[in-house]
């Protein structure tokens, strides 16, 4: 098994990396082989709406010029996601959150079903606002959330010093062993049937 963890910080070993790294640790010395990929600094496309990824079909963003399909192709092969962001102005990175939405839009059938946990890191505050953003879509594909004894939060805002956060990065371990152990029970059960989905609105 493994889990695929997406640092969505521009910086390459920041506080985000601080808090993700202590998970993968925790999830490989549970027998959860892991890797994280960083969205770096390149720009990431917003979605446009434009559905040619539902008429061409082939699992795949239209625009293949950023990490999107890159990111979902290695999801088809992993079996949970945790997601990490810094806060900016009580949100995740907004580059983070173009690429959740492009790929779940796109590339749904890679993260359906599959457990995922998102974990904010912040200077002070915000941190609550982040995760349920970044928790929100997943929600639309039946990911099961991994959550943890607090919040999945880590407080840090100089470099490293994330690693200071005593409770903070409790959490990240707690969190890392219940997706070890959730993976595991799912492993042996029979994913449920669910019913086509039923789509409707309020205009009259």
């Amino acid at each position: 098994m493994k889990v695929l963890l997406i640092n969505g910080s521009a910086r390459k070993a920041g506080n985000t990396f601080t808090a993700l790294s202590e998970a993968a640790r925790v999830l490989e010395e549970c027998g959860i082989s892991t890797e994280i990929v960083q969205i770096g600094t390149k720009a990431v496309r917003g979605c446009i709406g434009c559905g040619s990824c539902k008429a061409k079909g082939g699992n795949r963003c239209v625009f293949d010029d950023d990490l999107c399909n890159r990111i979902s192709e290695k999801m088809s092969g992993c079996d949970g996601l945790i997601v990490g962001s810094p806060v900016y102005y009580g949100q995740p990175n907004g580059a983070l959150m173009s690429l959740i939405q492009r790929m779940l839009y796109s590339a749904g059938a890679s993260f359906s079903g599959k457990p995922v946990a998102a974990v904010a890191v912040c200077r002070r505050g915000g941190a609550t606002a982040a995760l349920q953003t970044m928790l929100m879509p997943f929600q639309l594909l039946n990911m099961p959330i991994v959550t943890s004894q607090y919040w999945n939060i880590v407080y840090g805002r100089a470099e490293g010093e994330a690693a200071l956060d005593a409770e903070g990065m409790q959490t990240m371990r707690t969190m890392a062993r219940n997706m070890a152990c959730l993976l595991k029970a799912l492993q042996s059960q029979e994913k449920p049937e669910h019913e086509c989905v039923t789509l409707m609105n309020f205009i009259r």
